[in-house]
């Protein structure tokens, strides 16, 4: 078990779903949080929400400048988790390049903006905690999913990298995966998804792994496991059986 209480961390992409529900879970056991999101309003719900010692830092990740003030204000920290995401269907037969480029710009670039505020202080401190939300849908491409499969493989990427370079060091490096999640960004889907999980359930789930030192997790297990089994898949069937 990690030790929570007297720890301080950057929650990004905090205000609503599964960002709140681990900001609650997190409050619980004792840390320090410093929430951020677009929505100063929520975030100021969920502050007052919040059981223990919080605070608040609007910021907007596809904004350098806004997000280079964010980090200045919130200082030095224990460990960062990234929760923000942006999602909308968008198959390459009806391509929408505002929302294509919206989720690189959230999902992937965002992640890097924050990174880069922050992976420099925990290097010269030679200690600190990383935690990135990856998606089942980053191991392997989907029907419908340009933008944000794409965006999601190359955080999956971008964590495998920092992993590999930090892993002799005292920073952790997690990229958990979940499944489908009861929220506002899954209301867009007008299509079954099987094994879908409350936000509150899920974040049980994602608070649990973030308690071990497993480098990169997924949930559900069961349906999380066709995904991994299909980067075993020849391209050839992999695109028969999914698309």
């Amino acid at each position: 078990m990690r030790e929570w209480s007297g720890k301080r961390y950057w929650l990004v992409g905090a205000s609503e779903g599964l960002g709140r529900e681990v900001a609650l879970k997190m409050s619980r056991a004792g840390a320090e949080l410093i929430v951020s999101a677009r929505s100063e309003e929520r975030l100021q719900e969920l502050v007052a929400e919040l059981p223990g010692r919080a605070t608040y830092v609007p910021i907007d990740i596809a904004d350098r400048t806004s997000v280079e003030a964010a980090a200045k204000e919130v200082g030095q920290i224990d460990g960062l988790v990234f929760l923000a995401g942006v999602y909308w269907p968008v198959p390459a037969t009806d391509w929408d390049a505002e929302k294509v480029e919206a989720m690189f710009d959230v999902n992937l670039t965002g992640a890097a903006r924050v990174l880069g505020q922050v992976v420099p202080q925990f290097v010269a401190r030679n200690a600190g905690h990383i935690v990135l939300t990856g998606s089942l849908s980053a191991y392997r491409g989907l029907p419908g999913a340009i933008g944000y499969s794409a965006s999601k493989a190359g955080l999956f990427s971008l964590a495998e990298s920092l992993h590999g370079d930090l892993r002799k060091t005292g920073i952790c490096v997690q990229i958990i995966h979940p499944g489908f999640i009861r929220t506002r960004l899954t209301d867009k889907n007008d299509f079954n998804m099987p094994a879908i999980m409350e936000a509150d359930a899920a974040a049980r789930v994602f608070f649990e792994r973030m308690n071990g030192d497993r480098f990169s997790s997924h949930f559900p297990w069961g349906f999380g496991m066709v995904f991994r089994l299909s980067q075993l898949l020849p391209d050839w069937l992999h695109t028969r059986l999914f698309f």
